[in-house]
């Protein structure tokens, strides 16, 4: 029914759990797990786990060939041995609770979708985390709304690719990852490529269905959202910039300075006056991404990283912008050019599936 895909480049730490949570799932009749030229402990593991489940099969790149992202090529190496029906692209750090897979085929058919994606819970460890993650999500459910994503009629796409289900067919109608080999940000491409061609996709984020610890470093995490945020957020300055002054205090910075500086000049007004401006502005851009982020959901507690999160998704953003635009990706010991990453292509007028 079901061929779990998952790629494996230096993930000692993670691959177990995830490779056994796959494959407790009774719709799964296979889990491929590829070897990206591993150098830690993960080829040793996986050779654990493959003598005592029967269903796991491994593959090793021996090779990155040119043009490709490293992970495009192992996805694209696993699905071309799958022999199921659907096939299930999922990461090594992410965790599936049983029964996602039958969800997710259950939702497929509900809502008429030949792509079902999931956002997962986030695990988050340290205060890095815990600061940036939750902001980063946030914004991204407002760039795409899954209202959106999921009609038809409009043109929004998007995926994550920790669980992104579809079905065999229609991979192979779009050309699959060979199409979109260099895209960093590969799931939204393929999300992009299915839904232009006129075939339904439902993206959600449910509770209690799969989990992930994206980052465990503070280091892992800026290379990770810094390769990634630029294209997410549009792939241009002006994205970058509009952003910027969304999440940022910057027009309540800029007002209190004018304030400031009125103050000194005329003499008129308190300067408790000016503290007490402050302390709403703050309050009030505050609640608002606050209640942005308990909608997605996160917990309260969260509030305390306000600040930190936002100037940190700022900095973020900005070198995202400079590495995609002037500088090199780096990302799981490799270097990609800085080029666009996501094509738009306007969804055809014929023949919605």
């Amino acid at each position: 029914m079901v061929s779990a895909i998952i790629p494996a480049r230096n993930e000692e730490d993670a691959i177990a759990r995830a490779v056994e949570s796959v494959a407790v799932q009774p719709e799964i009749r296979e889990v491929i797990v590829v070897n990206d030229q591993s150098t830690d402990r993960t080829s040793a593991i996986l050779a654990e786990l493959a003598a005592k489940i029967p269903k796991i099969k491994i593959l090793d790149v021996d090779r990155l060939p040119a043009g490709w992202v490293g992970k495009n090529y192992a996805v694209a190496l696993g699905a071309s041995v799958a022999e199921g029906e659907w096939l299930l692209f999922t990461d090594a750090d992410t965790y599936h609770m049983l029964g996602s897979t039958r969800r997710a085929l259950n939702d497929a058919v509900e809502h008429n979708a030949v792509l079902v994606s999931y956002s997962p819970e986030q695990e988050l460890g340290s205060f890095w985390e815990r600061a940036l993650i939750p902001v980063v999500y946030s914004r991204l459910a407002v760039r795409y709304p899954f209202a959106r994503v999921n009609n038809p009629a409009l043109p929004d796409a998007a995926a994550n690719g920790q669980f992104m289900m579809i079905l065999r067919e229609t991979y192979e109608a779009v050309g699959g990852h060979t199409v979109i080999a260099d895209q960093v940000l590969e799931d939204v491409a393929l999300a992009r490529r299915v839904k232009c061609a006129g075939y339904g996709i439902y993206f959600t984020a449910p509770m209690a269905t799969v989990q992930t610890r994206m980052y465990r470093t503070f280091a892992s995490m800026w290379q990770g959202w810094t390769k990634n945020l630029y294209p997410l957020m549009g792939g241009s300055l002006r994205n970058v910039l509009a952003e910027l002054f969304e999440v940022l205090p910057l027009p309540e910075l800029l007002g209190l300075a004018l304030y400031g500086w009125f103050l000194v000049r005329t003499h008129h007004a308190p300067f408790w006056s000016l503290l007490l401006l402050a302390a709403i502005a703050f309050l009030l851009r505050s609640l608002r991404l606050n209640f942005s982020l308990y909608r997605n959901p996160n917990p309260l507690a969260n509030i305390q990283y306000y600040l930190a999160g936002v100037f940190l998704y700022g900095a973020a953003l900005l070198a995202s912008w400079w590495k995609n635009t002037r500088g090199r990706v780096l990302w799981k010991g490799r270097t990609y050019p800085a080029k666009p990453q996501i094509e738009h292509h306007p969804i055809s007028e014929q023949g919605q599936r």
